[in-house]
């Protein structure tokens, strides 16, 4: 399986104009490339493959020369891109594909096949033509692990995310000490079967306000101005302090979680299913249940705990004391059976996630 790691690069001042210069060259084939694809559909009625753009990559190469300081495999990735764009849309996950400008092309990726990669230095990472970047790398990883760098910049900052190969177990002894089950909402982030709840502190909600403000200010500059460019980067700056609050709130839920239980049960929710339902949309993103499970599996992995998802249905309306069905709406706080069982309804649910957990284990409540 595969984990991925977070971390932030410093690269020197000739390196970062290495890596504006990859972005900018990156930036400039992909749009060429979507508009290849977009004439050549106007021409003969269907569009060009990956591996067609591909093969006609030497060619445009050989005709601008400036890419020869790029890798071939980071100009790969950016066909894989654009065909991913177009997979999304004839998938309908995603509009037809646009062109890109400097703020919305922001990252390259060196995928599976770099061989050069180069991990000699403890907190550094080699790419070719740019050479050894320095990471703060604030956990452990095994470089000889290491499958896909991706660098982007983000808010004034690089990053780098690491995707490494987690040799999965083929058996799982499990010796039970403690087992959790965990519910995911939106007035508690998490609700976990000990009864404990974990709160939205709804960051976004919170900076709404300077948000709008910022928004407003950046609507306000001229196109092309420097004080445009700079509103761009405070706008930036207010969306990465309110990713970074939930993110560090995350991480101190999902340690103490993995920390105290050996097995950890949670929704297998659809998220993006969810996230259709526009009512609902903003809250859930805001509440990050997608990261909560990814931060959980991760920690479990490396503690050697046991993760496990479970199918959400009737969670919320089976009593967790009889096991009968009582249906209530959203509205509804408190769950009450005929059984005389009167709990927190997201309580409840954690309780019923943790029993479908154990009985995928095998292992009786």
């Amino acid at each position: 399986m595969m984990i991925c790691k977070h971390f932030l690069i410093e690269p020197t001042k000739e390196q970062e104009e290495k890596l504006f210069y990859t972005l900018y060259l990156c930036r400039k084939l992909y749009n060429y490339s979507l508009d290849q694809r977009i004439k050549h559909y106007k021409e003969y009625g269907k569009g060009l493959t990956y591996e067609e753009q591909q093969n006609m990559l030497p060619k445009y190469k050989k005709e601008h020369p400036e890419y020869k300081t790029v890798q071939s495999q980071i100009l790969q990735d950016v066909l894989r891109r654009l065909d991913r764009a177009y997979k999304n849309f004839f998938d309908k996950r995603a509009k037809y594909p646009k062109f890109k400008d400097r703020y919305h092309y922001t990252s390259i990726t060196l995928p599976q096949c770099e061989a050069k990669r180069n991990f000699g230095k403890e907190g550094y990472v080699y790419i070719k033509n740019i050479g050894h970047i320095k990471i703060k790398a604030h956990r452990n990883f095994d470089p000889t692990k290491v499958k896909t760098i991706n660098i982007k910049y983000h808010a004034g900052k690089w990053y780098i995310n690491l995707s490494i190969e987690v040799e999965e177990e083929k058996e799982k002894t499990v010796i039970r000490k403690k087992a959790i089950g965990i519910d995911k909402g939106i007035n508690s982030i998490a609700a976990t079967s000990d009864g404990e709840l974990y709160s939205n502190p709804r960051w976004l909600q919170k900076s709404e306000k300077k948000l709008k403000k910022a928004q407003r200010q950046l609507s306000r500059k001229k196109k092309g101005s420097k004080n445009r460019e700079k509103q761009k980067k405070r706008l930036a700056k207010l969306h990465e302090k309110v990713a970074n609050q939930r993110r560090d709130y995350l991480h101190k839920i999902s340690y103490n979680i993995v920390k105290h239980n050996d097995i950890i049960c949670v929704e297998d929710l659809q998220v993006k299913n969810m996230m259709k339902n526009h009512k609902l949309a903003k809250s859930i993103a805001n509440a990050g249940w997608g990261m909560l499970d990814a931060f959980l599996e991760y920690k479990a992995e490396r503690e050697g705990k046991i993760f496990i998802k479970v199918n959400p249905a009737y969670t919320s309306q089976r009593c967790s004391g009889c096991g009968r069905i009582v249906e209530k709406d959203l509205s509804v706080r408190v769950h009450k059976c005929e059984c005389g069982l009167e709990i927190d309804r997201d309580v409840n649910a954690a309780i019923n996630v943790l029993y479908e957990g154990l009985r995928q284990l095998g292992i009786t409540a």
